[in-house]
């Protein structure tokens, strides 16, 4: 007998969103992108992960945090991705944003090193937005590129992320056989004033 599909078993709760864009179960906060903030979400529940569900589509996803002592404040557990809509809008709470706590260490770095110009919030929200475009891996190592130059700015960024993204040129074809060349053309000019004569002239 063929080995059966796993058994897909959750528990499903109806939660709403905080205007915080957090979500609470058993005493923990988890965060959901800012576009369901307000919104009524299904949250699935399993054994090692929790899955959120909105408009028919699985919007994000946590592991489950267990909490043995219930009457603590619990923790939350925060995805700065999910924030990127609300920093584009007002770049200044990248500053001390809770979410943005977790970034990766080379985004810490070009921030630390960003936030020394003037508009540098700015230029730090585009970069971090670079991650609804491209893959998170390849913007993480042009940030590294460029901090590495000691040149570090938003526009060194897209252009190292630039050439990451540049697809090879590919290795020229070898020609077939049957595709060989008999007759090398000959660089001739005057074959041109030759078809120009009246009797080849239809």
């Amino acid at each position: 007998m063929s080995v059966p599909a796993l058994f897909d078993g959750f528990i499903e709760h109806s939660k709403r969103v905080s205007s915080t864009c957090l979500i609470t179960f058993e005493n923990n906060r988890y965060s959901v992108p800012a576009s369901f903030a307000n919104r009524p979400i299904s949250l699935q529940v399993y054994a090692d992960k929790l899955v959120f569900v909105a408009e028919g589509n699985v919007i994000t996803q946590h592991t489950r945090v267990f909490t043995r002592d219930h009457n603590s404040i619990g923790k939350t557990i925060y995805d700065w991705r999910h924030y990127l809509s609300v920093v584009q809008r007002k770049p200044g709470a990248l500053r001390n944003g809770a979410p943005f706590l977790e970034l990766p260490q080379c985004f810490k770095q070009c921030q630390k090193q960003l936030l020394k110009h003037p508009g540098g919030d700015r230029e730090m929200v585009d970069v971090l937005a670079l991650v609804l475009q491209h893959d998170e891996q390849k913007v993480e190592q042009a940030v590294k590129e460029a901090l590495a130059s000691g040149k570090i700015s938003k526009q060194h960024i897209i252009n190292c992320l630039s050439r990451l993204l540049d697809v090879p040129m590919p290795s020229p074809l070898k020609t077939p056989p049957a595709l060989k060349l008999v007759e090398e053309p000959q660089a001739n000019t005057g074959r041109y004033d030759y078809l120009r004569e009246k009797k080849h002239v239809s």
